[in-house]
């Protein structure tokens, strides 16, 4: 969990694709500097990853992608959302802050203590979360300039029994979650989103999570921008917390393909 990687790759795909499957939470990676200001010993730290990485979401999202008729590109985070979480607003707009999950975590999935009070987050965001910010931002404005629009469709997942730290974790918990924005979720992408996973016994919106990844240049601003979040819950493909993966996961990226060439002409 400790060795080094990449903080995050942009994965390139077709010219002509405007399709960017983004893939913020699927590494287990800790770099050793961050790790220092982490308060959990190895064994603790485990089990918080087992618990709040998107596990094999990396592998779905490239799994689809080779089966899809015109690639898509991939931008995927090489880092642990425990170095930084990239979805998250860098300040007092995020609502994961009342549980100490904003950009930077100082809370744990069960609400124990992460890192110390007080600590200073500032660091980590420079280092990783404004050149991620920045880089997507690049992305996106590339399949603009090339093609004209741009659709993110975030791949994550979730965990069938809601944790301590979900603020919306008492609603639904369908077979795929559809994370939706009212200005960057089309009624199109919507319809092929739930046309791609209807095999999976159903799709809900916005339960137990909501909302879809849009950098900031481009939120509610361009509506060339589309954006959707596949939330997958990890029984369908995995075995919990932190297993391994099963046969689900190639039917669900054989949906997700589905789904991304829905999306191109």
């Amino acid at each position: 969990m400790n060795h080094t990687a990449e903080p995050f790759r942009l994965l390139p795909g077709a010219a002509a694709s405007p399709v960017i499957l983004h893939v913020p939470h699927s590494s287990r990676v800790v770099p050793e500097s961050v790790r220092e200001g982490i308060l959990l010993d190895d064994a603790a730290l485990r089990r918080e990853l087992d618990h709040i990485t998107d596990s094999h979401t990396a592998e779905i999202a490239a799994r689809a992608a080779a089966g899809c008729a015109l690639t898509p590109w991939r931008f995927v985070n090489g880092l642990s959302r425990l170095v930084v979480d990239p979805e998250r607003f860098p300040d007092e707009r995020e609502e994961m802050l009342a549980v100490g999950m904003g950009a930077v975590y100082t809370r744990t999935t069960h609400r124990e203590r992460l890192r110390a009070d007080g600590f200073d987050g500032g660091p980590l965001l420079d280092r990783y979360f404004h050149p991620y910010a920045e880089a997507m931002t690049r992305a996106v404005a590339d399949r603009l300039e090339t093609v004209g629009r741009a659709v993110i469709i975030d791949v994550h997942s979730y965990p069938a029994r809601a944790l301590p730290y979900e603020l919306h974790g008492t609603g639904p918990r369908p077979p795929v979650c559809l994370g939706t924005d009212p200005f960057h979720t089309p009624a199109d992408l919507l319809a092929a989103a739930g046309k791609a996973f209807a095999d999976f016994g159903g799709t809900g919106l916005d339960s137990p999570f909501a909302g879809t990844y849009v950098p900031l240049r481009h939120y509610g601003r361009d509506p060339r921008v589309g954006a959707l979040m596949v939330e997958i819950r990890r029984a369908l493909y995995m075995s919990e917390p932190g297993g391994p993966a099963g046969p689900g996961l190639l039917a669900l990226a054989a949906a997700l393909t589905e789904l991304v060439d829905a999306l191109v002409p």
